[in-house]
């Protein structure tokens, strides 16, 4: 990260400080500006507060959502398909009031950083800085397995942390889209999955020659079901990419909530468990990892969820929720669709696409088999032979 005196940031850096100014009622002046990077639409920037007129903090993130990328695309996982309803300022809106939600939290629940100001018009936002961090998927790189299995643990346990602090809460979340105008707008997430859930059966089929059992469609339907119900529902940022989690001295942080919203908590703590479907991220997870993790969320959320007690339940809604994001990773990486993988570049954790999607199956059909849920593995292990042929 190196400090940029670009035009664009420039841009952001003026327009951040007149909301300021605007919001303090008194002079606002931000300098030194660091790129942090950001997607190919979004410009993030690190500032120092030079006139605080209001006890601002030393240094701010600004983020602003623009409609065209100033700079090379510079994505690092795949981006959701975006419907025809949905737009840039649709992200955008969403994810504002995601953090206005999360900052409403006591500061010990907040799962990342403080919303100080926002301006729909212009897309910005203004956040407080977490300070000096480490990118978590730098420490799942580190040689010692026991380091990163501990890593794993914690951020499960963040995850259990926000869903605990957010249960019982997504009228105020509701209230808040209706406020931006956003409500009626649909969870692209959410969308997401149902396409795969449409299109999985058929592509296994002519892919890999895999005829998906009804007793399989039935489960998948069930965790397609997650999204918009359940009995464990709780604030997701949707994206939990290891890009998008950094580790400071608070602890585990999560970033990027365009596509925050409530659905089923479980759907998070699987969400890892199959190593991040929705990028190119390759993260080995044995079955004695996996379960490390879903002890550690466990113990933050049964006091909120008891139900969860019950190894039978938790297993198989986990389960549920695993097999619905391997799913969705079949749908987004088996078919060879090249503009969608162009947005995608290395970086630390990732893999070629058919070795991420080849560790995604066995790692569901390990977890299916030590959990004693025959159909899941018979199912998910026939694919990874398919897979295995096809990558020989």
């Amino acid at each position: 990260m190196t400090a940029i005196l670009a035009e664009p940031l420039s841009e952001v850096v003026a327009a951040a400080e007149k909301l300021l100014t605007r919001r303090t009622g008194a002079q606002v002046r931000l300098v030194d500006p660091v790129d942090l990077g950001g997607s190919g639409r979004t410009v993030v920037v690190r500032v120092r507060v030079a006139e605080n007129p209001f006890s601002l903090p030393r240094t701010l993130v600004i983020k602003q959502v623009r409609e065209t990328s100033p700079k090379a695309p510079t994505a690092q996982r795949i981006e959701f398909d975006v419907p025809e309803h949905s737009t840039v300022d649709v992200a955008f809106l969403r994810e504002a009031v995601s953090y206005q939600f999360a900052t409403a939290l006591a500061t010990e629940s907040r799962p990342g950083a403080e919303l100080l100001a926002y301006d729909f018009e212009t897309r910005l936002l203004v956040l407080g800085d977490l300070g000096d961090s480490a990118p978590f998927a730098a420490l799942l790189k580190n040689a010692d397995p026991d380091t990163v299995t501990n890593s794993l643990m914690a951020m499960a346990q963040a995850l259990g942390r926000m869903h605990a602090a957010t249960v019982g809460r997504e009228e105020d979340f509701t209230a808040l889209l209706r406020r931006a105008e956003v409500a009626h707008c649909g969870d692209v997430v959410a969308e997401q999955a149902q396409a795969s859930l449409d299109t999985v059966p058929d592509l296994l089929a002519e892919r890999l020659g895999v005829e998906v059992p009804d007793e399989i469609r039935a489960i998948a339907g069930r965790a397609g079901k997650l999204f918009a119900g359940g009995r464990f529902r709780a604030f997701s940022p949707s994206d939990l990419c290891p890009d998008n989690i950094i580790v400071n001295d608070e602890g585990v942080r999560f970033l990027d909530y365009e596509w925050g919203g409530f659905r089923d908590a479980t759907l998070d703590l699987a969400y890892a468990l199959v190593s991040f479907p929705a990028c190119l991220c390759s993260i080995h997870l044995s079955y004695e990892r996996q379960r490390a993790m879903t002890e550690a969320w466990r113990a933050e959320v049964v006091g909120m969820w008891p139900a969860l007690a019950d190894d039978a339940l938790l297993t198989e809604r986990v389960l549920d929720a695993q097999l619905m994001w391997v799913w969705l990773s079949t749908y987004l990486f088996l078919p060879e669709d090249y503009t969608r993988l162009a947005a995608v570049r290395d970086h630390q954790l990732s893999a070629p696409r058919a070795d991420a999607l080849l560790a995604r199956w066995e790692s569901l059909a390990t977890f299916a088999e030590q959990s004693g849920h025959d159909a899941i593995a018979d199912h998910a292990t026939l694919v990874v032979a398919r897979l295995r042929e096809r990558i020989a």
